[in-house]
């Protein structure tokens, strides 16, 4: 069973960047699919960024250009670099793990198990 622990969320200003990270613990997730999520206060969690073992990514139409997501498979880490934030960008941020071998795929349907999240507030 892998453990998932998000870092970096914290309080921004409108256009400032931020870099989230994800660490794995209890096995190598060097072949999984791996994802970003985030829910806003009062909506339902979106799935914003994927990434697969050939590092191919996938990302929400809103989000694309200003969210980059990552993986460091040395240090079994995953990251969300986000540029260019705004308020609307508020939200707890949470990663995910999906199967092996999986193409990058939004969508919680494609993942098992979630961190426990990291909150990002933009102010205006």
């Amino acid at each position: 069973q892998v453990q998932l622990v998000e870092s970096g969320g914290g309080l921004v200003q409108t256009g400032d960047s931020l870099r989230l990270t994800c660490a794995a613990t209890g096995r190598s997730i060097d072949t999984n699919l791996m994802g970003w999520f985030r829910q806003a206060p009062g909506k339902e969690r979106e799935s914003v960024a994927a990434i697969d073992w050939r590092d191919t990514t996938s990302y929400l139409d809103s989000v694309t250009g200003r969210f980059t997501i990552s993986r460091d498979n040395f240090k079994n880490t995953l990251y969300l670099q986000i540029n260019s934030l705004k308020p609307e960008d508020t939200a707890v941020y949470y990663c995910a793990v999906g199967a092996q071998w999986a193409p990058a795929s939004l969508g919680s349907n494609f993942f098992d198990s979630w961190g426990q999240g990291a909150q990002v507030t933009v102010s205006s």
